[in-house]
C-alpha cells in the first residue's frame, strides 16, 4: 500500500488520522492544521490526487514518480521540492547502497515519498511527535528532522569505508595483487557516495538564504546550520577518502612498476653472468680447436703428405699447436672473454 502513514497535526499535535487522501484534504480544510502524508512507492493516480490537492508543479510530479533522481532542492513558488539520497553501508560487499526520499514542502502540508526502505520516516515521525513544540514549528519541522536523519545516517558510512580504507593501506604494502581490484572497486563507491552527499551543502546554504524571506523560525534556521556542518565534516572525509584511494592506486601501480624492475634486474643480470660464462667457454673451445685442427689435419694419413717425412714436421706441428693457442688466449684475454 503506498500510504504508509496519514495525519494532520495542530499545533504540534496529532489531531487526526484519515485513512484516505479524500479524508486528509476534507479534515485539513476543517481543521485548518498542518498535513503529513507518507507515501511509499505511489502510483500515478495517487501521486496526482496529492498534486491536484497541493498545486504540485508537473515536473516535480514526474521526478516523484520516476525516481533515480540526484540530491536536489528546487522551489516552485511556495512550494518546495527536495530530493535526498540516503545511504547505508554493506561491510560484507564493501558496497553503499542509496535510497531516495522525495519531500514537497508547503505552507500546510508535508508530503514524503520514498522509493527504498530505508530510511524509516517512522522513526522521524515519531522523534517529532515526541517534541509538538519543534512539529508546531510547521512543515520546515518536518524538513530538518528529514534532513537531519539523512545526513546522521551517513555517518555509518563514512565509519565503514574508513574501515575498509585501514584494510587496504595494510594489504598494499603486504604484497596481496588483488589490492588493486579492491581500491578501484572502492573508489567507485566513493564517488557514488560523493555524489549523494556533494549537493548538500548548497541545498542547505540555499534554505539558510531564503529563510527570512519565507519567516522560517529562528531556532529552524539554527538546526540547520547545524546540519550544514556535519554535511561539510561528512562531505570532507569523503573526499579526504578519494584522494587516498587515488593517491593508493598510484602507489600501487609504483609498487608493481617497481616489482617488475626489480624482476627484469635479476634477469638482466642473470643473462649477463650467462653471458660471460658463454664467452669463457667459446673462448677455451677456440683455443682447443686450434691444436686439434693441426692434429686432424696430419691425422688423416693420405699417402702424399711431404711433412709427414720432415725432419722437423712433428716439432713444427707441436709448435704450430701451442702458438695458435697462445695467441688465441692473448686475444681473448684483451677482449676480457677470459
Amino acid at each position: 500500500m503506498a500510504l504508509i502513514d496519514n495525519a494532520i497535526y495542530v499545533d504540534g499535535d496529532r489531531s487526526g488520522n484519515p485513512h484516505t487522501l479524500e479524508d486528509t484534504y476534507e479534515l485539513l480544510r476543517e481543521r485548518n492544521g498542518m498535513a503529513w502524508i507518507g507515501l511509499y512507492r505511489p502510483d500515478e493516480a495517487e501521486l496526482h490526487s496529492v498534486a491536484a490537492e497541493f498545486s504540485l508543479h508537473p515536473l516535480a510530479v514526474e521526478d516523484a514518480l520516476k525516481g533515480h533522481q540526484r540530491a536536489k532542492l528546487e522551489r516552485y513558488g511556495d512550494t518546495l521540492f527536495v530530493v535526498l539520497r540516503p545511504a547505508w553501508y554493506l561491510d560484507a560487499e564493501e558496497e553503499v547502497a542509496f535510497g531516495e526520499v522525495h519531500l514537497f514542502i508547503g505552507p500546510e502540508f508535508v508530503v514524503t515519498v520514498r522509493h527504498a526502505e530505508k530510511p524509516d520516516l517512522g522513526d522521524v515521525r515519531r522523534r517529532l511527535e515526541s517534541d509538538p513544540a519543534l512539529l508546531a514549528r510547521g512543515p520546515e519541522a518536518v524538513l530538518y528532522a528529514v534532513f537531519d536523519q539523512v545526513v546522521d545516517g551517513y555517518g555509518p558510512v563514512i565509519a565503514g569505508l574508513e574501515n575498509d580504507i585501514d584494510e587496504i593501506q595494510d594489504q598494499l604494502f603486504g604484497g596481496d595483487p588483488a589490492v588493486s581490484r579492491r581500491i578501484y572497486e572502492l573508489l567507485r563507491e566513493v564517488i557514488s557516495f560523493q555524489r549523494a552527499t556533494g549537493p548538500l551543502q548548497e541545498m542547505l546554504e540555499a534554505l539558510r538564504r531564503g529563510a527570512d524571506k519565507y519567516q522560517v523560525d529562528l531556532e529552524l534556521q539554527r538546526s540547520l546550520r547545524d546540519v550544514l556542518d556535519h554535511a561539510l565534516r561528512i562531505a570532507e572525509r569523503a573526499d579526504g577518502f578519494r584522494v587516498l584511494l587515488e593517491n593508493a592506486l598510484v602507489v600501487h601501480s609504483t609498487l608493481v612498476t617497481q616489482q617488475q624492475n626489480d624482476v627484469m634486474r635479476e634477469l638482466t643480470e642473470s643473462g649477463l653472468a650467462q653471458n660471460e660464462e658463454v664467452k669463457k667457454i667459446s673462448s677455451w673451445a677456440a683455443i682447443l680447436f686450434a691444436p686439434t685442427l693441426v692434429g686432424t689435419i696430419y691425422g688423416m694419413n693420405f699417402t702424399h703428405m711431404p711433412e709427414l717425412d720432415w725432419r722437423f714436421g712433428y716439432p713444427l706441428a707441436l709448435t704450430a699447436m701451442v702458438v695458435m693457442g697462445f695467441v688465441l688466449y692473448r686475444i681473448f684475454k684483451r677482449r676480457r672473454w677470459l
